[in-house]
């Protein structure tokens, strides 16, 4: 990670991630200061979303994974959890986020979309649509079939 300090995008500006690498640098093998990983929640969940904002998702789900351990009320971390399973193509492990996503907050439209495209990458087309069909509904996008 902290070999991201100094990388950049090629249109030259610093990658989103820069600092969580920079954060890297602190980390202790035992001398008594936490590593990053065992830092404030709101900390974790931070690099976490520079993780995923740089496509390192399978790195973001390990973070994300913790988070909503220690709070499985929260859906904001739940369903950004379940994003990064369906980008590093663990698909049953989105799906049954998802899933516990729309039971907490059976109106996130976006959790029902997810949902149903995962449902689709797994080959599962007529269980997806019916998933498909209630995201649109709640986004006020209509969509007919």
């Amino acid at each position: 990670m902290s070999s991201r300090f100094n990388s950049y995008r090629p249109d030259g500006e610093p990658t989103a991630d820069r600092w969580a690498g920079a954060l890297h640098l602190f980390d202790d093998a035992g001398g008594g200061v936490p590593v990053i990983g065992e830092g404030a929640a709101v900390d974790r969940w931070e690099r976490a979303e520079l993780l995923f904002e740089e496509k390192g998702y399978a790195e973001a789900a390990k973070l994300l994974a913790g988070i909503v351990a220690e709070f499985p009320e929260q859906v904001a971390p739940r369903l950004l959890l379940a994003r990064a399973y369906y980008h590093s193509a663990q698909l049953k492990r989105a799906e049954e986020e998802l899933r516990r996503v729309i039971d907490r907050d059976p109106v996130e439209h976006y959790a029902h979309l997810m949902l149903g495209r995962t449902l689709e990458r797994q080959g599962r087309s007529a269980e997806a649509a019916s998933w498909l069909r209630r995201a649109g509904a709640l986004s006020g996008e209509f969509a007919s079939g």
